[in-house]
């Protein structure tokens, strides 16, 4: 049975770069290109109307920008979510952070590859990230603003749960927390998922800014 194509929709005011990417993404048998928006406001409009898998948002874009209309998606969302990329023209920026504690899946600059565009979309429809650990610890470090320290943002967590949040927010994947705790991968996913709708945090990149912001890391 083949499975359904990815829906995807499109936040972008610059109309040349929306024509390149519609032309890619028109391309894929896998996918289907179910709407676009010129500015947040409307990108907000065009995921109720409709719930895309995956929706591309510029982060600069006039009425509403990328960030806003990122934590007003997701904020309204509920079950099976809507997941969005970022896509910044600058790697290292304030923006990228702020789009990111507003649940973002992950970012993309507009020079990546059309390859890597593809995969990108392909891994976060799958239930993952697409920014890279080490990326994300030193954009959250640089641009983060922590509290003196705040314990009781953990409070919820059992002590195991406690120990996979420290393991995630340090960018281990499933495996490596898996064999640092003597636990199996499918335990380590279930309290991963735990842990996300205990704090309300829509994805593990969220998670690493919710660690940065609470200062909760050793």
């Amino acid at each position: 049975m083949t499975a359904a194509p990815i829906r995807i929709a499109l936040a972008d005011d610059q109309p040349l770069f929306s024509a390149g990417l519609k032309m890619i993404l028109r391309s894929q048998t896998d996918m289907d290109l179910v709407g676009e928006a010129v500015n947040g406001a409307a990108a907000v409009d065009l995921v109720q109307a409709t719930c895309p898998d995956v929706l591309l948002m510029d982060i600069r874009m006039p009425v509403m920008d990328g960030i806003t209309a990122t934590r007003t998606i997701l904020e309204k969302s509920s079950g099976t979510a809507t997941k969005i990329i970022v896509l910044t023209t600058i790697q290292h920026d304030e923006a990228v952070v702020r789009a990111i504690q507003a649940g973002a899946a992950g970012f993309l600059t507009k020079d990546t590859t059309p390859d890597f565009l593809l995969a990108a979309i392909r891994t976060v429809h799958s239930g993952h990230s697409v920014i890279a650990p080490a990326l994300t610890n030193e954009l959250l470090r640089d641009y983060t603003t922590p509290s003196s320290g705040n314990d009781a943002a953990l409070a919820d967590l059992s002590g195991r749960e406690r120990d996979v949040f420290l393991l995630t927010a340090k960018g281990l994947g499933n495996a490596e927390i898996a064999a640092s705790l003597v636990l199996s991968e499918a335990t380590v996913k279930s309290h991963v998922g735990s842990i996300l709708a205990k704090l309300k945090l829509k994805n593990r990149i969220q998670l690493v800014a919710f660690a940065y912001e609470n200062n909760v890391l050793n």
